[in-house]
């Protein structure tokens, strides 16, 4: 697989792009630093700060660690006790050390110890990316990692992982998901690069299969997110709560501007290991593109891609979010990059045009993490302002190659506008 020549004067290839994006991603930083809590990361509000009895999270503290780790990959001085605080609570309070995995919040104190695939994937890639830090504790953490997928969440039957158990594992949730599914495809990634073991790449592409080269491919390219255990779709699951941030109804243009962008740093992974590589993945990364572009954005009288849709592709919650355009922009560089087509980096520019007016927030920091159908910031679903992850990545990727992984590349490659 080679990647052929950008259109001329991309933005991929414009150093002051390059310096826009660097400067974005130490803004985003320093706005993230104040999450710190004893036992983990938190949730900022909207203005940065951590509200009272504030709860660290597996999730965002996996993902700031990821985050910082990253930072720090790349010689940003104040990121390494952050990545050590953030190892330090996922193998303590984090993590249930009777039965092994991970609780969503420290000590259960919210009531829930499910294991969710969800969470355990992004630990695997926050020690991952630590490991790649070389940061203390971060084999110890990868090892944990590895062994709870293994021994708990994949199914060598189902070429996918098992969505949530109970504590002790005994009873096992009768739902299976694509949105755990697109994020253990995204560790698998990471983890075949620091273990140089393909078999994390080859669970990635039996994901990749499954949800979208089997059933995303049979629905326009439009992600199925919801299965029961026979993997047969789910079409009415959450019908009556349409807005639930996870699990929500109907299909997510969003999730399908990820997959896109997965598939295609999956195809460059397999064909750098020298593994065997399906031609479809570039195919279908660029259909995935096209049709979540054709029926998610300006779908409903302003610009924007819509959070969801329904069956016949009509708008079901119109609100537009932070991460969804942070990974079609990201999905439009690698396929940029991949296939040198103008068409991707006019949508490019469009998706990073549209954060510059709408998300970023210029006055209290980091980007507003939804918007209203009016495009002004709204709160309904995601409250706050606790992700770094997508929009630090969105702000990583265009400056990358599609192989190795974000945390390896930064290792080993140099890039422009990387310090």
């Amino acid at each position: 697989m080679d990647s052929l020549p950008l259109p001329l004067r991309s933005w991929l290839n414009a150093p002051a792009h390059h310096s826009w994006l660097a400067a974005e991603g130490q803004r985003l930083l320093d706005f993230a630093k104040v999450s710190r809590l004893a036992e983990g990361f938190g949730n900022l509000d909207a203005q940065g700060c951590l509200p009272v009895g504030a709860l660290a999270e597996t999730m965002n503290t996996a993902r700031m660690t990821h985050s910082f780790a990253m930072a720090h990959i790349q010689g940003l001085p104040g990121y390494a006790a952050l990545v050590d605080h953030g190892i330090a609570a996922l193998m303590g309070p984090l993590r249930d050390a009777e039965h092994g995995g991970w609780f969503a919040v420290a000590g259960h104190a919210d009531g829930n110890s499910t294991k969710a695939a969800y969470l355990h994937a992004f630990v695997a890639l926050a020690a991952s990316s630590a490991v790649v830090a070389r940061r203390p504790g971060a084999e110890a953490l990868l090892a944990e990692a590895i062994r709870v997928i293994d021994g708990h969440f994949w199914s060598e039957e189902e070429g996918a992982m098992g969505e949530s158990f109970n504590r002790d594992w005994s009873e096992q949730e009768a739902y299976r998901g694509a949105n755990s599914n697109m994020h253990a495809t995204e560790a698998f990634l990471a983890l075949a690069d620091v273990t140089q073991d393909p078999r994390w790449l080859n669970r990635a592409l039996r994901i990749v299969e499954r949800v979208i080269h089997q059933h995303a491919a049979a629905n326009d390219f439009m992600v199925i997110e919801h299965f029961d255990p026979s993997w047969q779709p789910v079409r009415d699951y959450n019908q009556a709560f349409p807005a639930d941030g996870f699990r929500p109804f109907g299909t997510t243009p969003g999730h399908g501007f990820e997959w896109a962008r997965l598939l295609l740093h999956l195809e460059a992974s397999r064909v750098q290991a020298g593994m065997l590589t399906p031609g479809w993945l570039a195919l279908d990364a660029q259909r995935l593109f096209e049709s979540n572009c054709r029926n998610g954005w300006d779908v409903d009288g302003a610009p924007g891609v819509v959070y969801t849709l329904d069956w016949d592709n009509r708008p079901v919650v119109r609100q537009r979010l932070h991460w969804t355009h942070a990974e079609a922009s990201a999905a439009a560089s690698a396929l940029l990059r991949r296939t040198g087509k103008e068409q991707y980096e006019t949508w490019y520019r469009c998706f990073w045009e549209f954060c510059e007016v709408h998300f970023i927030d210029r006055q209290q920091g980091s980007w507003h993490h939804e918007l209203g159908s009016d495009n002004r910031p709204a709160a309904e679903i995601w409250g706050g302002k606790p992700d770094l992850y997508h929009a630090w990545q969105a702000v990583l990727i265009p400056r990358l190659p599609l192989a190795p992984s974000m945390a390896s590349a930064l290792a080993q490659v140099s890039v422009p506008g990387l310090v």
